[in-house]
Formats: C-alpha cells, sequence, structure tokens
C-alpha cells in the first residue's frame, strides 16, 4: 500500500530539483522507482510501470536538450545501472526493463537533437551579429574614405597652388585659402554628420529625436564639380534621361562612387578635365566618369576602387574601372533603380 505514496513522494522531490541539480533529480526519481517496484504494489504491473518510464524519460530528456553531452551521458549511464539491480518477487520485469532501456535511449536522443538545433540557432545568429558588425565597419570605412580622400586631395592641391604664388600673385593665394577653409567646413560637417549618426544608433534614439543635415547624393554634383574646378579639374556633367528622385541609399551611393572617381582624377590623372555622365532611365541608374589623362596604374591605389565596387555590390549593380584604350581612364556602375510604390 506503500508503493504509489512512495513514488509520488520521489516524483514530487524531483520535480523540484531538476532545474538546479538534474542529476540529483534524476537520481532520487530512480531510487523512488526502485522503492516503488520493491514493494509490490497491489495495483496493475502497468499502472506504475508506465508513470515510472515517462517520468525517467523526460528527466533524460530535459538533461540531454540542456546539459552537456557528458552530464547528460552520465544520467543514461545511471537509468541503466538501476535497470540491472535485481528486485526480489517472482515477478519478471525483464519486458519493463527492456521497454524503460528503448525509450530512454529515444528520449536520450530526442533531448541531444533539440540541444544541438539551439546550438546551431546560436551559432547562426552569432555569426550573423559577426557579419552585421562588419558590413557596418566598412560602410563606416567607405564613407570616411570617400569623405576625407576627396577633400584631403582638394586641400593639399589648393594648399600648394596657394604656397607658389603666394608672392607673386596675392589674390590667387587668397582664393586657394577660401577653397581651403569651404572644404574644410564641408568635410566637418560630413563627419558630424556620420559622428551623430552613429552616437544616436548607439545610444537607441529615434529619427526624430537626433536630427542630421541631408545626406549627400547627385543634386550636389554640380557643388562637387564646382570644388574641382578649384583644384584646377573641370568637370563637366552631361545629364541623360529621367530626373526623377532616387531612393537615399542609391543616391548617396551613385553620388560617392562620382566623387571618388573625381577624386582620382585630380590626385592621379595628371589632366585638366574629365566628363561625369548620369543616365536614369528602365529601372536603371548609368554613372561613368571619363578622362584622358595617364590612366595606368590608377585602380591599383588605395581603398578607392574597391569602395566603389562594394557600394555597386550592395544595392545589385555592376561596376568596372581600368584604362581606356585610346587613353585615359573610365569609371562605370549601372544601379538598379526600384520602381516608386503606388
Amino acid at each position: 500500500m506503500w508503493a504509489f505514496p512512495a513514488f509520488a513522494c520521489a516524483l514530487v522531490a524531483s520535480a523540484v530539483l531538476l532545474r538546479r541539480w538534474p542529476l540529483t533529480a534524476l537520481a532520487v526519481i530512480l531510487g523512488g522507482s526502485v522503492a516503488t517496484v520493491a514493494l509490490k504494489p497491489v495495483m496493475p504491473a502497468s499502472a506504475v510501470q508506465i508513470p515510472i518510464a515517462g517520468a525517467v524519460c523526460i528527466e533524460i530528456c530535459y538533461l540531454a536538450a540542456t546539459r552537456t553531452r557528458r552530464v547528460s551521458a552520465t544520467g543514461l549511464a545511471m537509468v541503466g545501472a538501476v535497470l540491472l539491480i535485481p528486485v526480489s518477487g517472482g515477478v519478471d520485469l525483464a519486458p519493463f526493463r527492456g521497454g524503460v532501456a528503448v525509450v530512454t535511449l529515444i528520449a536520450w536522443l530526442i533531448g541531444y537533437s533539440i540541444r544541438q538545433a539551439q546550438t546551431q540557432a546560436e551559432m547562426r545568429r552569432a555569426q550573423a551579429a559577426a557579419q552585421t558588425e562588419m558590413a557596418e565597419r566598412l560602410r563606416i570605412a567607405r564613407e570616411l574614405h570617400d569623405i576625407v580622400a576627396h577633400s584631403i586631395g582638394i586641400i593639399a592641391i589648393q594648399a600648394g597652388a596657394g604656397r607658389r604664388v603666394f608672392d607673386a600673385r596675392p589674390a590667387e593665394a587668397r582664393d586657394a585659402l577660401a577653397a581651403i577653409e569651404a572644404t574644410s567646413r564641408e568635410t566637418l560637417s560630413g563627419l558630424r554628420r556620420m559622428v551623430t549618426g552613429l552616437r544616436r544608433a548607439e545610444s537607441g534614439l529615434g529619427p526624430e529625436q537626433a536630427p542630421l543635415d541631408p545626406a549627400p547624393g547627385l543634386a550636389g554634383i554640380e557643388r562637387l564639380a564646382a570644388t574641382t574646378l578649384d583644384a584646377g579639374v573641370q568637370v563637366d556633367v552631361d545629364w541623360c534621361g529621367s530626373r526623377e528622385p532616387l531612393p537615399a541609399d542609391i543616391d548617396l551611393s551613385a553620388f560617392r562612387i562620382i566623387q571618388e572617381a573625381v577624386t582620382n582624377v585630380v590626385r592621379h590623372a595628371g589632366t585638366s578635365q574629365c566628363l561625369v555622365s548620369i543616365d536614369q532611365q528602365d529601372g536603371q541608374l548609368s554613372i561613368e566618369v571619363t578622362d584622358s589623362g595617364r590612366g595606368a596604374g590608377v585602380a591599383g591605389i588605395g581603398y578607392g576602387i574597391t569602395g566603389m565596387r562594394e557600394r555597386a555590390a550592395l544595392l545589385g549593380g555592376e561596376f568596372s574601372a581600368g584604362p581606356r584604350p585610346d587613353g585615359g581612364f573610365r569609371v562605370a556602375a549601372r544601379l538598379p533603380v526600384p520602381a516608386p510604390a503606388r
């Protein structure tokens, strides 16, 4: 008559200990099971054997799903050891022992597969987080390069020109200093906008809580051409097709590609003129920057070409850069433009 209360007490104690001490909880339920069978319950054997098998399987599955393989294997060995304990009384327990062994092994496999799935999901989340972090670092590196490289190139050329004519032509020297000042202020504004955006993202502020200046886009091409003219290179801009507003990411990337290509012309081409062609039609934005300068060797300098190629690839576009057959250098990009939502 004490068989069922003994098993019930063992079951309650095991449930209390399961989360913090799962092996101890398993030992309690196994001990209660042995005591229940040894006390020869008056009720049918199946009324006791089925709850015993179910409780053991649940604990083994929990062990395999939440603990290391070594711990769960230890629990599996404990069950195997208990199944070998002889119980007197003339009752044939061989089928019960065999059934408990099979379902226990199945429960362990189920719990282990659950743990493996959880581990793989955590690995995928960690990889996704690492990829997101790397993509953000590359984006910041591209943006910094495009902002600083162009501005420093213009400033260096203007500073050199101002130094050469400082005594002979003071007016031109003043113009060079004015251009340096304007370029420096524009660069500081871009850096301030980037830092503000990073701080806003870090602190979790919404866009409405930290208003920013508008990001540069193709609307600023004429201003870029004027700045480049001060550095001694005339930029002719040829617009074709539609002039409809572009999505912000495409607009910014297109401007940065043109800016970097023009910067390379100023710094490396050794020419006083380049042509920027912009064509928007048939759901596609085509950009081309050509010059008639030295051409050779520009593609292998710095990170500019790499950054332009990455910008185009992130938008699902195409990019090419290289010397022209008839002399000079050519940078071309084709960016898909999604249809506006109706």
